[in-house]
């Protein structure tokens, strides 16, 4: 599958109440995704915090269940914020995959690897 140069990023989705990034508006959300795939797009990005930790929920609901697997792809991050040990990892990333609703991601990213947690990665092969 050709992946072209435009992402759909699940970072920032609509929400119905302004005070909860937890309330996403899957109705919105579900046209939004229909759309990006109607056009020819086939990436999405999403992490294990965003919406506080709701996000990857909403791709399996709004992508994952709704369309067949090969029709698009998926990236989605480790969150070193968030390790106090090696062994995490695993545990994270198989919590992942059942959050988005696959058995594999496309692509798999270090979340946040800026000075503050270069140190914590750097300990993890």
């Amino acid at each position: 599958m050709e992946t072209k140069k435009l992402g759909f990023g699940l970072m920032r989705l609509p929400i119905k109440d302004e005070n909860d990034v937890t309330t996403i508006d899957m109705e919105h959300l579900n046209k939004m995704v229909d759309t990006f795939l109607e056009r020819g797009f086939t990436y999405f990005d999403t992490a294990y915090v965003y919406h506080m930790g709701k996000s990857e929920i909403a791709l399996r609901e709004s992508l994952v269940k709704r369309h067949k697997r090969e029709s698009f792809t998926v990236a989605t991050k480790l969150p070193l914020m968030a390790l106090k040990k090696k062994e995490e990892q695993e545990t994270i990333f198989n919590e992942q995959l059942e959050k988005c609703g696959v058995d594999y991601f496309d692509y798999y990213l270090l979340h946040n690897i800026g000075v503050s947690h270069y140190e914590v990665a750097k300990k993890f092969d």
